[in-house]
């Protein structure tokens, strides 16, 4: 935990990048491109918690088309600002042999984690995968990760970002924008 007064120093040293209806926006895109995409292939959606729980959460409600929802918990940051080496905490529950899965995450930045987890539902015998990302950080991609998602609200440039989903060591996930963090926080 960190103490309030370092909380509210964090958020002075953020600048708004996109405003909650900019991200509003980006869902919308999303949406119509995924259901173009998925609308008959009854799919299973997975959030990656803890990050996606708010944009999927409201990507959903905007796909209306017959889905199941599922999630995986499976982090490389463990609460810390630094990625360490992936830590399964949840598998999906849903059978996935023979059907189509879209994986959600808040933000592509090396693309290690989603790789892996992509690898994880094609072990379990899903039919195809896809993935969406509502931000795509402008990053030279780790090798072996996931270079582009199937699906992406928006892309910006490689800052900690915080918001939407984004988080600061736990805090700050559920801003309605996306926020830059400006200062060194360390």
């Amino acid at each position: 935990m960190i103490e309030a007064g370092k909380i509210i120093e964090i958020q002075n040293k953020t600048k708004c990048l996109k405003t909650s209806e900019e991200v509003q926006q980006a869902l919308d895109k999303m949406a119509a491109e995924i259901t173009e995409k998925l609308c008959d292939k009854n799919p299973i959606v997975i959030a990656v918690l803890t990050g996606s729980v708010v944009p999927t959460g409201q990507l959903i409600t905007r796909l209306n088309f017959p889905l199941q929802l599922d999630y995986l918990h499976a982090t490389r940051y463990q609460g810390k600002v630094h990625a360490s080496q992936l830590h399964w905490i949840a598998e999906p529950r849903l059978e996935m042999k023979g059907r189509t899965v879209l994986i959600v995450e808040d933000v592509l930045d090396q693309g290690t984690t989603l790789a892996e987890v992509v690898t994880f539902c094609e072990a379990q015998g899903a039919d195809q995968v896809y993935t969406a990302t509502v931000v795509d950080k402008n990053v030279v991609r780790a090798k072996g990760g996931i270079q582009q998602a199937d699906f992406t609200g928006m892309f910006l440039e490689n800052l900690f970002l915080i918001g939407f989903g984004m988080d600061y060591e736990g805090y700050f996930r559920n801003l309605p924008g996306i926020h830059a963090v400006l200062e060194s926080l360390e």
